[in-house]
C-alpha cells in the first residue's frame, strides 16, 4: 500500500455504495485525525480503534438519511505521493460553494480548509469530501 489516504477513502467510498453500516480500516496517527473531522462535521457517526494483535483497526461507523441516503456522497484524494497539492491560507479552495469541506494538513495539525483560513495557516490539501 504507497497511499494510506487514498486506501482510505477508497474503502470507505466502497463501504457507503455496499450500505454498510461500519468499515474497517489499519490505523495510523493520519487517518485518525482525518476521522476525527468527519465526525465533527457531521459525516460519520462515530468511530473507534481497537486493538488486534499487533496492529491497530479504525472501526468507522458509517452516517445514513432517514430514507438510507448516504450522508457522504463524495470522497476525492486531492494530494497525492506523486503530486503534492500545497496551497496557501488565501488560495484554501471551497468544495461545492461550501457545502463540502477540504482536509488540510498544516503545521497546526490536519484541520479542516475553514478553520485553517480562521488559523491563519495554509497546507497540503490532503482531500475534499462533500
Amino acid at each position: 500500500m504507497t497511499d494510506p489516504i487514498a486506501n482510505y477513502l477508497t474503502l470507505i467510498r466502497n463501504a457507503l455504495q455496499a450500505k454498510h453500516q461500519k468499515v474497517d480500516i489499519p490505523s495510523s496517527k493520519l487517518l485518525v485525525e482525518i476521522t476525527k473531522l468527519l465526525k465533527d462535521e457531521g459525516y460519520i457517526t462515530n468511530f473507534k480503534i481497537t486493538p488486534e494483535g499487533s496492529r491497530t483497526i479504525l472501526k468507522i461507523y458509517l452516517k445514513y438519511g432517514p430514507k438510507g441516503e448516504r450522508v457522504l456522497s463524495g470522497l476525492q484524494r486531492i494530494s497525492r505521493p506523486g503530486c503534492r497539492v500545497y496551497s496557501s491560507k488565501k488560495e484554501i479552495p471551497s468544495v461545492l460553494g461550501g457545502l463540502g469541506v477540504s482536509i488540510l494538513s498544516t503545521p497546526k495539525g490536519v484541520l479542516t480548509g475553514a478553520r485553517a483560513r480562521k488559523e491563519g495557516v495554509g497546507g497540503e490539501i490532503l482531500c475534499s469530501v462533500w
